[in-house]
């Protein structure tokens, strides 16, 4: 675990240098530009032995520079699983996000993410011996990488893939197992563009 961590780290902090050295020529500005906000949405599928998780997350951002975009997000996420004892796990969250993500190249990008679900938990006993309920929120801080296609100056619409973790392995996390093991969290979707015109390509 340490290790994962460790090395999501460096691979970040290698990221982020390298887009700051190709970004140096950036002019620095705070004013707001409307053609820099983007909307979008992601899928998000996990398969693992005894579960599944199925989930959507639509989100509205901007982009602060030519490599790293930052949004907010709403998380709708179904968990199941079945333990070795035959118990039966149902897990629905919903909840606020939020993300970055750090473009070394156009095609490929660093992504962390926030996420706290309000959960409700259902748990079913084997041989029909009844079920219990609670309701509960967690933390998860996803880290990963992933593939954009047609991202680039005077552009960010495109289509995308990604992988992450959940590297806090809190209990509860929906993208944590029974055990408490990291789930590979695949994540697909389309980042839109908006209010860009023809003169983007000369103001991002």
């Amino acid at each position: 675990m340490k290790k994962i961590i460790l090395l999501l780290f460096v691979t970040g902090s290698s990221i982020a240098i390298f887009a700051q050295q190709r970004d140096s020529s950036e002019e620095r500005t705070g004013d707001f530009k409307k053609d820099k906000l983007f909307t979008g949405g992601d899928v998000t599928i996990a398969f693992y032995t005894g579960g599944t998780t199925l989930g959507v997350s639509p989100y509205l951002g901007y982009s602060l520079t030519k490599w790293l975009d930052a949004a907010v997000s709403l998380n709708f996420i179904y968990q199941g699983q079945k333990d070795i004892y035959g118990y039966k796990y149902r897990q629905t969250n919903i909840g606020p996000g939020a993300f970055v993500r750090l473009f070394p190249i156009d095609f490929l990008y660093a992504q962390a993410q926030y996420e706290h679900n309000f959960i409700n938990y259902k748990i079913l006993a084997p041989g029909g011996g009844g079920s219990s309920k609670f309701k509960t929120d967690v933390n998860s801080l996803l880290l990963g990488a992933g593939y954009s296609s047609g991202r680039s100056e005077g552009s960010n619409t495109y289509y995308y893939l990604s992988v992450m973790f959940d590297v806090a392995q809190l209990r509860n996390s929906p993208y944590v197992d029974s055990y408490g093991r990291m789930i590979p969290v695949i994540r697909a979707g389309f980042n839109i563009g908006l209010f860009q015109g023809r003169q983007r390509r000369d103001r991002y």
